[in-house]
């Protein structure tokens, strides 16, 4: 390309190019990118013109050759497809007429910021310093699946997506809200350092899926749309360190199967909701802290089935009325609340009595040296076990539950003692029963009788020595009856209370 068919501001480019020299079309009088359709000839440049500029642009001895453009009208496609740019690529405040196109690209530093873009396509690019998209306004799709980014990849405060759209589905086709899928589409992708993504604002699916982020993803403050649809797909994404979304908002649903996030993953007053579907799939994912401290609560479904983690900081008023968690497990639980506090949100379980659920927030309060709670939580899973049984197979354990609280009350097994003691002393020392042998017969003893019809193992002689009539002989047998019921679900019961142990 000739210097001699640029216009005046393509020329101002052309020179600026081997020097490495900024070029600002800025005017201060309409500098918005979205509006940067109507800027004059003054502020545009020809996108044949920087892909010229980048694949055989001028050089000069002794200096740095680069592009950067600030506030110009982009006209055509950029085509860098598969070509291979050695100089650092800065367009700020631009407006591109059509989507770029950098698939398979080799770039050193690429830079959008604050740019108004139709779209970018760079599908398997390769960036060897930082990709920055920072407040960019993107109404079309953003292509970088398989993507290796070596440094950061920022989309600090970006819009993706038209908001006027419908949310887009799971999976691309002709009920899509954009035809060309998500608003994002990042799986499969290398990140060198981290992704920021502070403040985004995206009207459509975010796909992360399969995708490698050696430091942390950063979502505070991101607002994220897709009513009925998925807004994050992120399964099997790997991070790092942290996945951080303090203050997020998501309307869809956020779906993390078999996510590595070995440090934080942060909900810190975040607000999920996706009523009538799936809020939060966490299923098969290795988290070392899931935070959803003063969260709001939760609309719509909660998978975190065969999920393992270090600590789970969940109040319980942020928990949903559908929740699955079989196969959950965590060593710490947090905020520490009373058993009566925790076992609620077991009932919730949409796959019914969870036995697993029950054992592992057992183990969490003995990790937390509370063994009280966890001898709460014991006796709850049996109360909830018996309620799946046959009402006949029911009575056994309303006698255990009622006799010894299934061994995990064992005080009450003195009371009961206790109480028929009593009774059996005052009735037979009212009436005295007759001796059986008359010469032969101890002294009556009303105490130790009944102790004698109620210990079914230990005798002191009177039982054998003595028959009531009477009402009281019907009393002797109840005695006798409630003393062999008490002694086995006593045995039961702490036979399964040491077998736990």
């Amino acid at each position: 390309m000739e210097i001699t068919d640029l216009s005046p501001a393509e020329r101002r480019v052309w020179r600026a190019f081997p020097r490495g020299e900024a070029v600002d079309f800025r005017d201060g009088a309409d500098d918005d990118p979205m509006a940067g359709a109507g800027w004059g000839p003054g502020r545009t440049v020809r996108a044949e013109v920087l892909r010229a500029l980048l694949l055989d642009g001028p050089r000069q001895d002794g200096e740095i050759a680069g592009l950067k453009l600030t506030g110009a009208r982009v006209t055509g496609r950029l085509d860098l497809g598969y070509g291979t740019v050695d100089h650092p690529v800065r367009l700020r405040a631009c407006h591109f007429e059509h989507a770029p196109y950098l698939y398979g690209a080799h770039l050193r530093i690429l830079v959008f910021s604050d740019s108004a873009l139709p779209g970018l396509n760079a599908g398997a690019v390769r960036v060897d310093g930082v990709l920055r998209l920072n407040c960019c306004r993107i109404t079309g799709p953003v292509r970088l699946a398989g993507a290796q980014v070596s440094g950061a990849l920022f989309l600090n405060g970006a819009r993706l997506g038209d908001p006027e759209a419908p949310a887009d589905a799971d999976e691309p086709g002709p009920t899509a809200g954009a035809a060309e899928g998500p608003v994002l589409r990042l799986n499969h992708a290398l990140i060198g350092a981290d992704l920021w993504a502070v403040d985004l604002v995206a009207h459509g699916q975010i796909r992360l899926k399969a995708t490698t982020v050696e430091g942390q993803v950063n979502l505070d403050r991101a607002r994220l749309h897709a009513p009925g649809g998925t807004a994050l797909h992120a399964e099997n994404l790997s991070v790092g360190t942290d996945l951080r979304g303090a203050d997020l908002r998501v309307d869809g649903r956020v779906d993390l199967r078999g996510a590595t996030i070995p440090r934080q993953f942060d909900l810190t007053r975040a607000r999920l909701s996706n009523p009538g579907g799936q809020a939060l799939r966490a299923s098969s994912c290795t988290i070392g802290e899931l935070w959803l401290r003063d969260a709001e609560p939760i609309q719509g479904k909660v998978t975190l089935r065969r999920s393992q983690l270090d600590v789970l900081h969940l109040p319980p008023e942020v928990w949903p009325g559908r929740i699955r968690t079989d196969g959950l497990s965590y060593r710490t639980l947090v905020p520490h609340l009373p058993a009566a506090r925790r076992l609620p949100l077991l009932e919730r379980d949409a796959d019914g009595y969870v036995p697993y659920a029950y054992e592992q927030l057992t183990l969490a309060y003995r990790t937390a040296g509370d063994e009280a709670a966890a001898r709460t939580v014991q006796l709850a899973k049996l109360r909830r076990h018996r309620r799946t049984l046959p009402p006949y197979a029911r009575i056994w354990g309303y006698l255990q539950d009622a006799a010894v609280g299934y061994g995990f009350r064992p005080m009450r097994a003195a009371g009961w003692l206790l109480a028929l003691l009593l009774t059996g002393t005052l009735a037979f020392a009212r009436h005295h029963p007759r001796p059986l042998k008359p010469d032969e017969a101890p002294d009556f003893d009303p105490l130790f009788y009944t102790l004698d019809l109620l210990l079914p193992i230990i005798g002191f002689g009177q039982e054998s020595a003595f028959a009531p009539r009477g009402w009281h002989q019907w009393l002797s047998y109840g005695l006798i009856v409630t003393g062999w019921i008490l002694a086995t679900t006593i045995a039961a019961g702490i036979s399964r209370s040491l077998s736990r142990q």
